[in-house]
């Protein structure tokens, strides 16, 4: 895309977010500088944000399509073929003979599938793409410490070791940085976001929310395989605290576990020959791990060796200021990582904010550097105004469903749910009904408008059934009651009843 002057854009913060956001500026010809605060990404001896080596994430459609519009389709083959199709749940439990129970769900009665992929992986891919354009410059060690959104200005500490500090007697040196846009992408604690507030008149939330998270692995079988099935991700549910598992290209999976803080304080009792709760949360609540797939030593060296880090929900508006500051993904909008769109969500704000650039005409060739400030500006607003309802909307959807997954996938009443949903989108696609998860996870449509049609949803269920229950009990109930019985009778009788009342609704429709 042709345009007169190039902007210079500085992108703050390195991760799959920020460089996505770096790569769709230099291929629109911006001149652009990436800036980290940790040493290049690519070295595995760079310390992650979490403090952990290996963080496996789910890749689904909206950060697929967002991959999709980077123009570089090398770039999105090579991610793909480094991932794990993953097509349902494996809800894992115990018989009533005490016997551990594996119950697939599948994600989607189309068959679609998200996928398992290695974040560091995919922010190494995305790095190595922009290490190719002769407009991209890195600077990493660079500590963001000030701007001025109005003159255009920034000021990073460069940090000869990724480690240091300054400190009394010591301050690290500090370049000035000029910008025509700021882009900030440096995570929930965000720099960019607190400078920015300093100028936009700011709505801002955060919460931490009462669970904490430990990683542990799974490690590959002896004769270097899966241990249990890669193509699902494993939950065993436990009411208030759950254990998660997340199939790895190395034949591992990564696991964690989700609890409230009384529950990791009451594990860090010392372990001792007659007596470990560690041991004993394992073996009541996630049947078949110890010692068949994680060893008891193993068990007890990851709990006590990794850290146990809180979960944060962050809220803000606008997410951005004038023409000259703009935060996208957990820098504008941090969510707990139980719907598994927290990337998918920034990759996909990086695609939409671009749209807004270009249908602004920010890239147009015949607008002076004034008339392109003036588009950018606009274009900003525009994006804030379409971005903060559904970023609101995903980080509560997230929580909704860590209720779902820690304990409601076991509930008679969910799966009856998403049978009827999955029964009437397989046989009677026209009436456009779809489970919430499905519309998240496998498609592009607004989070705002997803949460609007699944409240619908569940208020014509519900409807349904009082209607059932009452004619039932009225005088019509003897001849509901023959239906019912006839339709009962073989297989997939609540199938029927349901593609017989959707046909029938979708006869009122005309």
């Amino acid at each position: 895309m042709e345009h007169r002057q190039p902007q210079k854009v500085v992108v703050v913060g390195a991760g799959p977010v920020g460089s996505l956001a770096a790569l769709y500026a230099a291929t629109r010809g911006d001149d652009v500088e990436l800036y980290e605060l940790r040493g290049d990404l690519r070295d595995t001896s760079t310390t992650p944000l979490n403090f952990t080596k290996s963080i496996n994430l789910a890749l689904s459609e909206r950060g697929i399509n967002a991959l999709r519009h980077s123009q570089h389709p090398p770039l999105v083959n090579s991610i793909i073929v480094e991932t794990i199709p993953m097509y349902g749940r494996m809800i894992h439990g115990l018989s009533t003979t005490g016997a551990p129970t594996q119950s697939p769900q599948a994600y989607d009665v189309h068959g679609r599938h998200i996928s398992a992929v290695d974040r560091g992986g995919l922010n190494k891919r995305l790095l190595d793409e922009l290490d190719k354009m002769p407009n991209v410059e890195f600077f990493f060690n660079h500590k963001l410490t000030g701007a001025d959104f109005q003159g255009r200005k920034a000021w990073f500490e460069v940090r000869r070791q990724p480690e240091e500090r300054s400190g009394p007697g010591h301050r690290a040196p500090e370049i000035e940085v000029s910008f025509d846009l700021l882009l900030g992408a440096d995570g929930a604690h965000s720099a960019a976001r607190y400078h920015m507030m300093k100028y936009a008149q700011t709505n801002f939330s955060q919460e931490y929310i009462d669970t904490l998270w430990c990683e542990f692995t799974i490690p590959p079988s002896p004769e270097n395989d899966f241990r249990i099935s890669p193509n699902h991700l494993h939950i065993w549910p436990a009411g208030d605290f759950m254990f998660i598992a997340i199939p790895s290209l190395d034949k591992s999976f990564t696991c964690t576990l989700f609890g409230p803080t009384s529950l990791f304080e009451n594990l860090k009792n010392v372990k001792n020959s007659s007596h470990s709760p560690l041991e004993d949360l394992f073996t009541e609540q996630f049947p078949g791990i110890i010692p068949d797939l994680i060893s008891r030593q193993d068990l007890h060296e990851q709990f006590n060796r990794n850290p146990h880090l809180p979960l944060i929900n962050i809220k803000c508006n606008p997410h951005h200021f004038d023409g000259s500051v703009v935060i996208v993904g957990d820098s504008a909008n941090a969510i707990v990582p139980f719907y598994g769109q927290g990337m998918n969500a920034g990759l996909e704000s990086v695609r939409i904010l671009f749209d807004y650039l270009d249908n602004h005409g920010v890239y147009a060739a015949n607008k002076n550097a004034d008339e392109v400030q003036q588009a950018r500006a606009a274009a900003l607003a525009a994006y804030t105004a379409h971005r903060v309802p559904d970023a609101h909307c995903i980080a509560d959807l997230a929580l909704q469903n860590y209720i779902e997954m820690r304990s409601d996938v076991r509930s008679p009443i969910y799966r009856v749910r998403k049978f009827v949903e999955e029964t009437l989108d397989r046989y009677l696609p026209g009436l456009g009904w779809a489970t919430q998860y499905s519309r998240v996870s496998f498609g592009n449509e607004r989070y705002s408008k997803i949460a609007q049609q699944a409240s619908k949803q569940g208020k014509i269920l519900a409807m349904s059934l009082i209607a059932v229950a009452v004619g039932l009990i009225g005088g019509g109930g003897g001849l509901v009651a023959r239906r019912w019985y006839h339709a009962r009778q073989g297989t997939g009788w609540l199938s029927k009843w349901l593609m017989t009342a959707g046909q029938e609704v979708e006869r009122r429709r005309r």
